[in-house]
């Protein structure tokens, strides 16, 4: 997506939280009834020296916490960004509509900010109202789970596991809160938030009122969905889950790497707690699950999509694959709907010449997946996307694919 500096941003997919009190690295906050006091810890490089710059001018409407001249680095997990000209933190339902409707009103930019671990935002900051959804609730009936939008989705997911229930397992681990999971439709290791939302309760802001949207009213695809068609309309508020019980064993297991590290064959099922560990031992083998202290997590996870292509347009790339890799290289090649077929951005990067740890300055690839772009610890934004130009040329000149990126970006674009 390109950037949205515009009137009512809408970033909502990026607001995923690798650990909500982490996103709150170093700021000092004034809080209304309470003296000022630091959250969470350091964080490193620029955002911490940002930190250190941020403004006590604050004031509070409300119970509603408001900060001017704000560092947005430390809400996301690459520590990247410059400042918003204010900050407001909603904890409440309410608290979120009443600042959407004052930034409407006044023609205020808007950015909404969950966790921002699929966000990239430029140097300058971005010029309007950032507003960080906080809100929590969590309630489980039977087997339906609903979740307020600033949950954290990894303790959701726990929380799930823990009643014996399916469906959700395997999403185990991504960073993120649950307010942002409809957005782009997350999906691993063979499971995919569509495959049991039921239900978004949202704000929309060209109806000026709360709706709720069925699973077929999301319009989701693979990475996508009705919200991120059209990003400045919703900002969700609650989302909702039908799960399975089904004795305390997983929904069956579809991935392919996932059941060769179980010892099992995809459709067979497992005990719900070992597909949730063994989907985060993965996911941390490959530096995508949140550690402060390893900078290959510094990132935004997966910074770009899987191509999906027509089968012209395969048969194209194949021939260029055996032309630059031999006769008999086969690029990973997967169903993705009648016509049309979807290959690995991690391969094309790889193969491209774009190894594991590439790069020389401060934003390299990770050193555990070359699908993650990531901060060493002083890189600017403009460093990683230089990064992120250089792979999706050197990708495009080698196999013909342009590679989209994931992230949402603010005030940039690649």
């Amino acid at each position: 997506m390109a950037s949205r500096g515009h009137l009512h941003l809408y970033a909502r997919v990026a607001l995923t939280a690798w650990g909500h009190a982490r996103v709150q690295a170093g700021l000092r906050m004034h809080v209304v009834g309470s003296p000022t006091r630091t959250v969470g810890q350091k964080a490193g490089g620029r955002a911490a020296r940002a930190c250190a710059g941020l403004s006590e001018a604050s004031r509070s409407l409300g119970p509603v916490q408001v900060l001017h001249d704000a560092p947005l680095a430390p809400l996301t997990t690459f520590r990247l960004g410059g400042p918003a000209t204010r900050l407001v933190t909603a904890v409440t339902d309410a608290e979120v509509i009443d600042a959407v409707r004052e930034a409407d009103d006044s023609g205020t930019p808007l950015l909404v900010i969950g966790g921002g671990s699929n966000l990239v935002i430029g140097d300058k900051g971005f010029d309007g109202t950032a507003l960080r959804i906080a809100t929590r609730g969590v309630e489980l009936r039977g087997t339906t789970l609903e979740l307020a939008a600033g949950e954290v989705w990894t303790d959701a997911v726990a929380r799930a596991v823990e009643a014996g229930l399916a469906g959700i397992e395997c999403l185990a681990g991504i960073p993120g809160s649950a307010g942002a999971t409809p957005i782009q439709n997350v999906g691993a290791y063979g499971q995919e938030i569509s495959s049991t939302l039921t239900e978004v309760v949202a704000y929309d802001r060209r109806a000026g009122e709360t709706i709720t949207l069925t699973n077929e009213e999301c319009a989701f695809s693979y990475r996508h969905s009705r919200f991120k068609a059209d990003p400045e309309r919703y900002v969700v508020l609650r989302v909702r889950f039908e799960l399975e019980d089904a004795g305390g064993l997983s929904a069956p297991v579809k991935y392919a790497e996932t059941a060769r590290v179980l010892g099992v064959e995809p459709g067979d099922r497992v005990p719900l707690a070992v597909a949730r560990e063994t989907v985060l031992k993965l996911r941390a083998g490959k530096g995508m699950v949140l550690d402060a202290e390893d900078h290959d997590t510094w990132s935004a996870g997966s910074f770009f999509t899987n191509p999906i292509v027509t089968d012209e347009q395969f048969a194209v790339f194949h021939a260029r694959v055996r032309e630059r890799l031999g006769e008999g290289v086969e690029p990973p090649a997967y169903p993705a709907g009648e016509g049309r077929t979807k290959t690995s951005a991690a391969w094309l990067i790889d193969k491209a010449g774009f190894t594991k740890g590439y790069g020389s300055g401060p934003a390299r690839l990770s050193t555990k997946h070359t699908l993650a772009l990531t901060n060493r610890g002083d890189a600017t934004t403009e460093d990683l996307l230089a990064l992120a130009r250089e792979v999706v040329a050197g990708v495009r000149e080698a196999f013909g694919i342009t590679l989209v990126n994931e992230p949402v970006t603010v005030g940039v674009s690649l």
